[in-house]
């Protein structure tokens, strides 16, 4: 979601689009790699408790990070925001040494850790956090006041880090097997977190406790704090799964549009089990919550804020009208659960997996409101979005995403294997598939790309690393001559040879199987601006025959 408001935010500047990136530092390194002070251990359980004070807006808290020992060693990366201080660090009552590195510290154990070994370290801390001015766009705490003046906080640390407000080891690749979340605010604010509520507790300083438990595996960037004048309603879904709670959390004067607007949730869910499978947390339940950013896809409590209208803050990305009649950021965020979520990439370079496949399931959404035709027509639409500045898929072991086309080029490119599949209830088996066989699991964007061509029964790697590793949309060439047409694949990678359904005669389409050599079929074509490739692929045609387009003349 950051980046997907990142590219709305430089559709206002293109300049910006086109800038060369900074050369990766030590920094990105440390927070991007599994090196040798993360490799050793396998973190399982983390223990967080955090106090804020909206008044001078600083926190203080704790993380006890339970971890597996792999393999014997000595010295321990914890990833914490240099604007936060330790106050100390203990394992088996003795404090530890450590030594900081920019964002990352590294701790000296003194316990022997022996491989098989379930050990326990707790940081202790506290500061002022990063600030987040205009979340999601920048990342951060965002310390607001509702429409009526009351205290207003939550978390948006998606690219950031989780690393920004509290203690951990802050990489996509390793997450714990579940995590509780103790957040303590003064005295008329409610807390609302990820997972199950277990107690509340009333502090004698005039402060609440409210001790949250994720049971299931959880991404680091998707634990989430947020606070304040909360009402709250709930319902029930009979889902594939069995029961599934709905707890939904608007600001308390916002209650009546959300009961108005948050009734798509239960046809969303329904459509999403449909295509992707059972929702995947059941026993932690659903929750929307109302935030004072746009949103965030924190798992088993989705961020929202797009002020209960359709459309992305009342717009349509696709440039169709079908955005305008459902809530994008309920949807978009919602989708997440089972692509971000659910599946969780090992490193950032290929969040095209979430982004790609999220964006997917808005047209999907579309498909079942409006029917396949509308559907496609949504996904294609936000073609107009693409940028091709820069590859999809980042640098690997940089904490490096690649361009914001991960949202409307991968979704297109999802789109486009699906027509080459050409059997839709195959390919709801490779959507549902996808979510059993990495059910809870951190994968690596090639494990996606091998599984999908394995359901799919063909090679589609070059069609990957076409769309993902490339800026150039393939292009079919074509001349038309006596009868005859003539056709091949250009601007492609070595070897591409995707099939496409495009017409040998007026209205009727066939299957290509174009290479990049030249190939010819009898066509019933009067002239070449007749040909016509099926939308459904998104590729480009270009008369070969037709006159070089002229450079604009000064």
């Amino acid at each position: 979601m950051r980046r997907l408001a990142l590219l709305a935010a430089l559709a206002l500047f293109p300049a910006a689009l086109h800038a060369q990136p900074e050369p990766p530092t030590r920094a990105d390194t440390l927070r991007g790699s599994i090196g040798p002070a993360r490799a050793w251990w396998d973190v399982t359980y983390y223990d967080l408790h955090v106090a804020l004070s909206p008044r001078d807006s600083t926190i203080a808290g704790s993380t006890g990070i339970t971890y597996r020992v792999l393999q014997p060693a000595r010295e321990m990366q914890v990833d914490l925001a240099r604007q936060l201080n330790v106050d100390s660090v203990v394992q088996e009552g003795r404090r530890l040494t450590y030594r900081r590195d920019g964002d990352a510290l590294f701790v000296t154990l003194q316990a022997p850790q022996a491989a098989g070994a379930s050990k326990t370290v707790r940081v202790h801390y506290r500061g002022r956090p990063r600030v987040a001015l205009n979340a999601p766009w920048d990342g951060g705490l965002v310390w607001a006041r509702d429409s009526i003046g009351n205290p207003w906080i939550a978390t948006a640390v998606q690219g950031l880090g989780a690393s920004a407000w509290w203690p951990n080891k802050d990489t996509q690749a390793d997450e714990p097997d579940s995590q509780a979340v103790a957040v303590t605010v003064p005295r008329g604010m409610v807390n609302v977190g990820n997972g199950r509520l277990r107690r509340t507790v009333q502090n004698r300083d005039g402060t609440t406790t409210y001790h949250w438990f994720v049971s299931s595996p959880i991404n680091n960037y998707g634990v989430a704090i947020n606070a304040g004048n909360y009402a709250h309603y709930s319902e029930e879904f009979q889902g594939e799964g069995g029961r599934l709670t709905l707890d939904f959390w608007p600001l308390a004067y916002h209650l009546d549009a959300a009961r108005r607007q948050w009734a798509q949730t239960r046809p969303m869910l329904q459509c999403f089990e449909h295509w992707f499978g059972p929702f995947p947390w059941y026993e932690d339940g659903f929750k929307l919550v109302e935030t004072p950013h746009l949103g965030m896809e924190h798992q088993s409590a989705v961020a929202y804020g797009n002020h209960f209208q359709n459309g992305y803050l009342g717009r349509d990305r696709s440039g169709t009208g079908l955005g305008l009649e459902w809530d994008f950021i309920l949807i978009h965020e919602t989708g997440h659960e089972w692509f971000g979520n659910n599946i969780t990439t090992r490193d950032i370079a290929d969040m095209w997996v979430h982004e790609g496949f999220t964006t997917y399931s808005e047209a999907l959404y579309t498909e079942c409101q409006r029917g396949k035709e509308a559907g496609a027509r949504y996904i294609i639409g936000q073609r107009r979005l693409v940028q091709n500045d820069e590859p999809i898929i980042g640098a690997y072991g940089v904490n490096r995403e690649g361009s914001g086309d991960m949202y409307p080029k991968a979704g297109n490119m999802l789109h486009t294997i699906r027509h080459l599949v050409n059997d839709d209830e195959r390919w709801r088996g490779i959507l549902r598939g996808m979510n059993q066989t990495f059910r809870r699991q951190v994968v690596t964007g090639r494990q996606v790309q091998d599984y999908v061509s394995a359901q799919a029964g063909m090679d589609l790697s070059r069609v990957f690393a076409q769309y993902l590793t490339t800026t150039k949309i393939p292009v079919l060439e074509y001349r038309l001559r006596n009868g005859t047409l003539s056709y091949r694949w250009a601007d492609v990678v070595p070897g591409f040879d995707m099939p496409v359904r495009a017409t040998l005669a007026p209205g009727v389409y066939t299957l290509l199987r174009p290479t990049t050599e030249w190939q010819s079929a009898p066509a019933t074509l009067a002239a070449a601006p007749d040909f016509r490739v099926d939308e459904n692929f998104y590729v480009v045609a270009r008369d070969a025959d037709a006159p070089a387009a002229r450079p604009a003349s000064n």
